[in-house]
């Protein structure tokens, strides 16, 4: 599962499709003609407005980029005066270049509330004690969990939520919380976090901050529920040539490929099959102790073709075998034991890529471990294990027998005798 934040206002719109709710707010952008915004959303000339930076980051209020009990006017300065502005974020900095704009809803009281994907179920918390406060006060959440494959059920939440909330809250409460279950489940998300919600004069719950995080691998199955929904970057993190290439390769097949650089500087490379096992391979490395040296995540997975294959790890072999010096790298070709992929036929691709840049990965000093099984496995190791003499480049080869993270620490071995 790919967990990719969505932005708080595409989070509202689509909260507010899916539950019902009445939610107003719209998007500033660079390109947004404020004057044409509000002719379209003529609520904007007649509330007061919130407005705030949409970027994927929090504790916005205290970065002083939160407006709030403003007319359209001030709105207007306030995104006008910060627009393409720099600012830095935890030690991140980047120029803000979103905005939401919403009606502003006066409150006093500010609860949380969240649920989260887990293992075995989806855990729904609660507190009397939102924003600022929820971490200080984390012995005030209601905890209450419900299995993977059922729905929340609201008199279960309506007595958890006993003694917790005021009385003539509970009940639109508890259905708040079921409601939000289901969209949570049928728009397959990972993670939902109202930090603070409110009630309104009607005590119905009203989102005031939103964060949420959907899997991307269910595009397939929810792109028509989702609408035009964007993944944008990290905050401060620009994408590269490469990782925009592999997308446009993924958004155009049915399987799926998935690149992150995450320092191109790294000395162990990853081209793993199935997203499951890139997880895996990826805290392997980590586990022992070498995360500043890995350079990428990604994946192949959903059964791609001999040239979709090829090209994914073309571009990863590229970036690769930039770098060179004495030093060396190493190359992990890990996966589980495919049930449907065709691991031959995936390794063609792979092992016209490596014919391919036989010198790069000669002066770059690349070894390379592979670890795979399923569906033709035998004759794509066979593949593999031939090709490592006919380039001249260390290839070690294993199989289903031995355990899919046992090449880690080989690699990692072999790339402290190379440091060494």
């Amino acid at each position: 599962m790919a967990r990719r934040k969505v932005r708080e206002h595409d989070g509202k719109k689509l909260l507010a499709r899916h539950m019902g709710l009445r939610l107003q707010c719209c998007q500033a952008t660079q390109e947004t003609d404020l004057d044409m915004l509000a002719k379209e959303n003529p609520w904007l000339l007649q509330k007061k407005l919130a407005v705030k930076p949409d970027m994927l980051f929090g504790k916005r209020g205290k970065s002083n980029l939160v407006l709030l009990d403003a007319d359209f006017a001030g709105a207007k300065e306030f995104i006008k005066k910060n627009m393409n502005r720099e600012v830095e974020i935890s030690g991140v900095k980047g120029n803000l270049t979103h905005f939401i704009i919403e009606s502003f809803v006066p409150h006093k009281e500010e609860f949380y509330f969240s649920i989260s994907t887990e293992r075995d179920s989806d855990v729904i918390l609660f507190s009397s004690a939102g924003g600022m406060d929820v971490e200080a006060n984390w012995d005030k959440v209601v905890r209450v969990e419900v299995p993977v494959g059922e729905t929340a059920d609201a008199k279960a939440l309506l007595k958890a939520l006993d003694g917790k909330i005021p009385e003539q809250r509970k009940a639109k409460a508890a259905e708040f919380f079921a409601k939000a279950h289901s969209a949570f489940v049928g728009l397959d998300m990972s993670l939902l976090e109202m930090n603070p919600f409110t009630f309104d004069a009607q005590n119905d719950p009203v989102p005031l901050d939103l964060r949420m995080e959907i899997d991307d691998c269910a595009e397939f199955k929810d792109k028509a529920k989702w609408g035009e929904l964007d993944f944008p970057e990290p905050f401060g993190r620009k994408p590269y040539p490469e990782e925009k290439f592999v997308n446009d390769l993924d958004s155009k097949t049915g399987a799926s490929l998935k690149l992150t650089i995450l320092n191109p500087e790294g000395r162990v490379w990853t081209m793993v099959a199935g997203g499951g096992a890139s997880v895996i391979y990826a805290d392997t490395v980590v586990d022992l102790g070498y995360m500043k040296e890995l350079a990428n995540y990604g994946e192949y997975s959903g059964d791609p073709n001999e040239e979709e294959t090829y090209q994914y790890a073309k571009t990863v072999l590229d970036l690769a075998t930039r770098n060179t010096g004495p030093e060396g790298k190493v190359l992990i070709i890990g996966g589980g034991i495919a049930n449907f992929t065709d691991v031959a036929n995936t390794f063609k691709g792979i092992v016209r890529a490596l014919r391919e840049n036989k010198e790069r990965l000669k002066k770059a000093n690349i070894s390379i471990f592979v670890r795979r099984g399923g569906p033709n496995y035998q004759v794509g190791l066979k593949l593999m294990s031939e090709l490592g003499n006919e380039l001249g480049v260390p290839i070690e080869v294993y199989g289903p027998e031995t355990s899919m993270t046992y090449v880690v620490p080989l690699a990692i071995k072999r790339l402290h005798g190379q440091m060494g």
